[in-house]
């Protein structure tokens, strides 16, 4: 049985792992973190929404970071100390605004793909995550955000997703525990949310259950290729200890640390880590949770996303910001999320709002990376940027499929 690495037990590296354990072969992964999913797939905003496919690479993104560059609460911050990194990232940014139109349409097919995928894998192996197959309803305030919201509407059928618009009154039917002067919303029935953390603890005890070896707190320092062929991976423990273990092939599912992997194996993975910040709102009273919403709800303008976790927790999600390898939960980024919570749903308490900050790996053209590597038996899932938690199930589908095409078992 052919033995494959995978570097990386967030969302990512676990559906990876899930997918190639399916396909028959003998699979271990490798994680920095005591357990799965403590990074970026920790506390995400919680959709599952392909109706949030829509790529950033316009001119109107590049206008407004910069527009919004000196203010410190702004939806898009920039810091503009110089980065070879950063800047080189933008430019390839730039560069893929001319495939807009294609790379919405690629993404909006992988995020309906990854559905079927994402449940019925939840299904099969008996774990819940607090799912709610209620859609997600996009709101506007005005006419310039809907009339665009309606481009984006022709993409996102393009690519095969039913969206419609809704009007003000239709917006407080299909969430009456709204408050706003909205000028209209388009509504996506099929989305969903859920937990992505409780999801990928779930699916990693089910890995684990049918032989998938974790090592967790284990700090991969080198990946050599011995004269023999296959690949070694030199990792430390917890306690300083150093290990060593030969594969056959190895996947690269390291989020924001897949760059520094990438240099390892002689390829350029161009990430950028886009910082999202989130609160978790207690929801610790009956007059918060009859006053929180059950349907999800995305607001373009503040970039903010809701998501109902159960009976008692409300998840609020948002910004980007361009920072570099900064996991700083700031108070300036944090409190416009309070203050969104506090106008839409005045009725909730917000006194235990948790605060939570996490790099998005970002491409600059917004897709994933799901391919081969330069040498043989090396291959990358990552690069997902805000859109893990929705594409992981079918990426690793298509890079399940590649190495056992490469690599039969």
């Amino acid at each position: 049985m052919k033995k494959i690495a995978v570097i990386g037990a967030g969302v990512t590296g676990v559906t990876t792992a899930y997918a190639l354990l399916n396909r028959g072969y003998d699979v271990t992964v490798f994680d920095q973190n005591r357990y799965a999913a403590m990074d970026t797939s920790f506390a995400n905003g919680g959709q599952l929404s392909a109706s949030n496919a829509e790529v950033w690479n316009q001119w109107s993104t590049v206008i407004k970071g910069l527009k919004y560059m000196t203010q410190r609460s702004a939806p898009l911050l920039v810091n503009p100390k110089p980065s070879w990194h950063k800047y080189s990232w933008m430019a390839e940014f730039v560069a893929n605004i001319p495939h807009y139109r294609k790379n919405t349409v690629q993404t909006v097919k992988l995020a309906i793909a990854a559905r079927e995928h994402l449940h019925a894998t939840a299904a099969r192996e008996g774990f819940a995550f607090d799912v709610e197959e209620r859609g997600i309803l996009h709101v506007y305030k005005s006419k310039a955000e809907y009339d665009h919201a309606a481009r984006v509407n022709v993409l996102l059928a393009e690519g095969g997703l039913e969206r419609r618009a809704v009007t003000p009154s239709e917006i407080t039917q299909i969430e009456p525990a709204v408050h706003g002067d909205f000028y209209g919303g388009f509504f996506t029935p099929s989305d969903a949310t859920g937990d992505i953390h409780l999801y990928s603890r779930g699916l990693s005890d089910a890995c684990i259950r049918k032989g998938v070896v974790f090592h967790f707190s284990a700090d991969v320092k080198k990946i050599s290729q011995p004269g023999s062929g296959g690949h070694v991976v030199t990792w430390r423990d917890n306690k300083g200890t150093a290990h060593d273990a030969a594969f056959d092939a190895l996947v690269v599912c390291a989020g924001v640390s897949s760059r520094k992997f990438g240099r390892m194996l002689g390829d350029r993975v161009n990430i950028y880590p886009v910082k999202g910040y989130s609160i978790t709102v207690k929801l610790d009273d009956d007059t918060s949770r009859k006053a929180a919403p059950w349907v999800s709800l995305l607001d373009d303008k503040a970039k903010v996303v809701t998501s109902r976790l159960g009976q008692d927790r409300l998840r609020i999600a948002g910004t980007a910001e361009f920072n570099g390898y900064n996991w700083d939960i700031r108070d300036d980024r944090v409190q416009p999320l309070v203050k969104w919570v506090e106008d839409y749903f005045p009725d909730v308490v917000t006194e235990h709002a948790i605060p939570w900050a996490g790099l998005r790996p970002m491409m600059p053209n917004m897709l994933p990376k799901v391919d081969a590597g330069k040498r043989p038996g090396v291959y990358y899932n990552t690069g997902h940027g805000h859109l893990g938690w929705t594409l992981s199930a079918a990426t690793a589908e298509i890079i399940g499929d590649r190495i056992r095409d490469d690599m039969p078992v």
